[in-house]
Parts: structure tokens; C-alpha cells; sequence
């Protein structure tokens, strides 16, 4: 009993002690976040980069910060990390004009920019987050499953909710699907973003390879195959080719940590 009497405070003290080191750990970020806002409105844009990394670089992700820092960084000249940090902000705000804009004007710098123009369904599904789309196509499978249940549990009301039963199966069909290709392309399809100031795309995975054709900073590969230090990528024009790894950004990619150097 004493030594439980001793713990207990112990315990209290140390619980408190997390608590309060949690608030001053989430207290520093809006600080840290107006010193890298500051620094950006002084023109020392790799410094205000640096300091918006560091934040994400912590578990601190959210729209503005990605963006932010991808303003930084195009500011500084890095164009492919630039983008990359728009696409992370896209992500979680799709609607966000700012956002749109910034990506648009970013990748009009690039020739070639675009791994593969968006297509129709890409471009409804852009529209919302992953987590909207699973948030609606679980609703509308609850919705009807929950139809089920009644037309079950009362039979004579079956013919009076067919009509909604079928719409509601119909939807929670449509809105899974849309889940689903949006999860295909956050997930399964990934783009490499130049990061190198040029960077060669060659025949095969090795330095000695012919090379093929060149792209610069920004530049956004679709990501086919990997051998060890070399990714197989191919252009909006269908060519296919290798580059190294180091001279790329992969996206999605859930935590991103910029290296700023």
C-alpha cells in the first residue's frame, strides 16, 4: 500500500509532465509557422523553406503549410519540389483555387510538366479527399444496408421502398467506385518529380546506357518499374526510359521530409 500510495503521485506528476510538454509542442507550431511566414515576406525564401520543412518534418501536415512551403520553394528556384509540396496541398484541399492556381503557373514553367493529362475521371474524382469520398461511400452503403434491414424486418413495406432501395444500392455502387479510383491513383499510380536541374532518361538501368531524352526540374514522370538504384519511367509522350532515383521526388508520398539543401 505505500509503495502504491508513493506511485500514484509519481504517476500524476509524470502524466501532467507529458500534458504539458503535448501543449508547448503544439503552442511552438503557429509560432514556428509565423517565423517561416516572416522570413518568406523578407525574401529569405530558402530559410522560410527550411522552417516550414521542419514543421511537417514534426507531424504537422495541413494545406497551407504545403503550400506555403511550396511557395517558398519555388520562390528559391526548385521548381520539382515546389510541385510536389502543390500536389501534397491539392490533397487535402482539391477545391482550393489558390492552391489550383499555383500548381497551374508552377507547372507551366516546365516543358513537359505533366506525366499524363487528367482525364474525365480523374478530374471528378480530384474534386473531393480520399477521406470525403470514404466518408460518402460508406454512408450510402450504410444507407442501404440499413433499407435492407427494414424491407426485412417488414415485408409489406418492400414494394413501397423499392424504388429507394434501388437508388440507394446504385449510389453506394457509384460512390465505391469513385473510392476506389481514387484510391488506385493516391496509392498505385506514382509520379517522379524532377528534382535534379537536369536530369538524363537512358536506355537501360545502368550509367554506361544510351541516353534517350532529358528532362529538367519539375518535370513529372509516371513511375513503371524500379531496379535497384534506377526507376522505369515514361513521359506524357508514351516514351519509356530510366532515370536515377536520387534525381527525383516520388508522389504520394504520405510524410514528406524535403531535404532543402
Amino acid at each position: 500500500m505505500k509503495m502504491l500510495n508513493e506511485c500514484v503521485p509519481r504517476l500524476w506528476l509524470t502524466l501532467l509532465l507529458l500534458a504539458y510538454a503535448s501543449s508547448l509542442s503544439h503552442a511552438d507550431v503557429p509560432t514556428a509557422f509565423e517565423q517561416a511566414n516572416k522570413l518568406y515576406e523578407q525574401g529569405k525564401f530558402t530559410d522560410a523553406a527550411a522552417g516550414y520543412g521542419k514543421i511537417i518534418a514534426d507531424g504537422r501536415v495541413s494545406p497551407a503549410l504545403y503550400f506555403n512551403l511550396g511557395n517558398a520553394l519555388f520562390k528559391s528556384g526548385q521548381v520539382g519540389r515546389a510541385i510536389l509540396n502543390y500536389r501534397l496541398a491539392a490533397q487535402l484541399a482539391p477545391r482550393d483555387p489558390d492552391i489550383r492556381a499555383n500548381l497551374r503557373f508552377a507547372r507551366n514553367q516546365v516543358a513537359g510538366a505533366y506525366a499524363r493529362p487528367p482525364g474525365w475521371w480523374r478530374r471528378w474524382t480530384g474534386q473531393l479527399t480520399l477521406n470525403e469520398w470514404t466518408t460518402l461511400a460508406a454512408a450510402a452503403v450504410w444507407l442501404w444496408f440499413a433499407l435492407l434491414v427494414i424491407v426485412q424486418w417488414r415485408p409489406a413495406w418492400r414494394k413501397p421502398l423499392r424504388g429507394y432501395l434501388g437508388t440507394a444500392g446504385a449510389g453506394a455502387a457509384l460512390l465505391s467506385l469513385c473510392l476506389a479510383l481514387t484510391s488506385y491513383d493516391w496509392f498505385d499510380i506514382k509520379s517522379a518529380i524532377v528534382i535534379a536541374r537536369e536530369a538524363v532518361v537512358r536506355y537501360g538501368p545502368l550509367e554506361e546506357s544510351q541516353s534517350f531524352y532529358t528532362v529538367r526540374d519539375g518535370a513529372e514522370l509516371t513511375v513503371l518499374d524500379t531496379k535497384g538504384d534506377w526507376l522505369q519511367v515514361m513521359d506524357r509522350s508514351k516514351r519509356l526510359g530510366w532515370l536515377r532515383r536520387e534525381q527525383v521526388l516520388l508522389f504520394p508520398n504520405p510524410r514528406p521530409a524535403p531535404s532543402l539543401s
